[in-house]
């Protein structure tokens, strides 16, 4: 009866520990920070080496210039303003980073997704027409609403999405994103400028567009003159 006890115990300790680990994309930080470094010496931890906690500064969670507005010359009319790991590397597992987006009239942050974030937006200026659309699942539905200043909105995690400006004048938000590294794909980037290029006749026949116009499109998208975050 004990060994059976014990068996079963451990096997609901086995069930436990596995699906916190499917549950989790950034799982709980077991130290007080893990400051990134690129340094292969160092402690490896989800993605990034750690600094040794005895070099680490106040400057390693520290960042300024977002009263800077982005430039917005661009394809798309916006522009990004990271600050996530790479910028911060006090960030490194803390599941959380934050973007500035600038919006010239007009301006859309086209439809993307973070892989790895759930996304809060909060408008600070102008207005915006912001929406997300559901799996497949869910027949992709649309939500969609108009904000105006002080408004928030959140875009669900691996949800396609997108913000455009409907205003006469610039438009302002931010947005924090639920990972250090949340990860972007623009879906039209991807598509039709991924590296190689996808045979023009699979996105013809997905897209159901002419071949031809599936190779104007890639094109136009593996330039790759633009990214967002």
């Amino acid at each position: 009866m004990d060994r059976l006890l014990r068996f079963l115990v451990a096997k609901v300790i086995l069930l436990a520990l596995a699906s916190s680990f499917v549950s989790c994309y950034d799982p709980s930080p077991l130290q007080d920070f893990c400051v990134a470094v690129d340094d292969v010496n160092g402690v490896f931890v989800n993605g990034k080496f750690c600094k040794d906690p005895k070099y680490v500064k106040a400057e390693d969670f520290f960042t300024s210039g977002l009263n800077i507005a982005g430039n917005t010359m661009n394809r798309v009319g916006s522009n990004v303003t990271n600050v996530n790991v790479d910028r911060i590397h006090g960030l490194n597992t803390l599941g959380v980073s934050l973007v500035r987006i600038d919006f010239a009239p007009g301006g859309q942050n086209p439809p993307h997704t973070h892989p790895r974030a759930t996304e809060i937006l909060v408008l600070v200026e102008g207005t915006l027409l912001v929406g997300f659309v559901t799996s497949n699942q869910d027949n992709n539905r649309l939500f969609s609403k108009v904000l105006y200043p002080g408004d928030v909105f959140v875009f669900p995690i691996g949800m396609i999405h997108f913000q455009v400006n409907i205003g006469r004048t610039n438009a302002v938000a931010f947005a924090g994103l639920g990972s250090q590294n949340p990860g972007t794909i623009t879906i039209a980037d991807a598509v039709f400028g991924s590296t190689p290029l996808i045979m023009p006749e699979i996105l013809a026949k997905a897209f159901q567009l002419d071949v031809n116009v599936v190779r104007f499109l890639e094109a136009r998208f593996s330039s790759k003159y633009d990214h967002h975050y």
